[in-house]
């Protein structure tokens, strides 16, 4: 399976190990957009509001254009500042975006508790419990 792990940055450190347990059972693994320069956002927030705005748009049309192109996303959602299972606006928007094409969406943990809950578990991902071999 074609899969496009999808997360806050604050989590691209947990990405390496995951990914090469999904490759060894055979899947083949998308990394986030911005994975290979973190960094890109807030250098676009140091060009003022406008860059930044163009950045998100970019990112947005390529999320859009990649996850045409999977069969699946996995959310890497794990707690960020106190907040549980924390799934933020981006990755929010890019797990509506799979939903809308029909896609498998993961969750690597539960359903963060808020005010996405209702519209998350609309999308009726398969919760992981961060058991990988549920991914079929």
């Amino acid at each position: 399976m074609r899969i496009l792990i999808i997360c806050s940055k604050a989590f691209y450190k947990e990405i390496p190990e995951i990914k090469e347990k999904l490759e060894k059972m055979g899947h083949k693994i998308e990394l986030p957009n911005s994975y290979n320069n973190p960094d890109a956002e807030k250098e676009s927030w140091s060009l003022g509001k406008e860059k930044h705005a163009e950045f998100k748009e970019k990112m947005f049309k390529m999320s859009k254009e990649r996850i045409k192109k999977v069969d699946a996303v996995l959310v890497l959602n794990f707690e960020k500042h106190g907040v549980k299972n924390y799934i933020g606006g981006a990755t929010f928007i890019e797990i509506y975006e799979a939903f809308m094409k029909n896609k498998k969406i993961y969750l690597y943990n539960d359903i963060p508790e808020g005010m996405l809950y209702d519209e998350i578990s609309g999308f009726s991902p398969v919760i992981l419990h961060e058991n990988l071999s549920l991914i079929k």
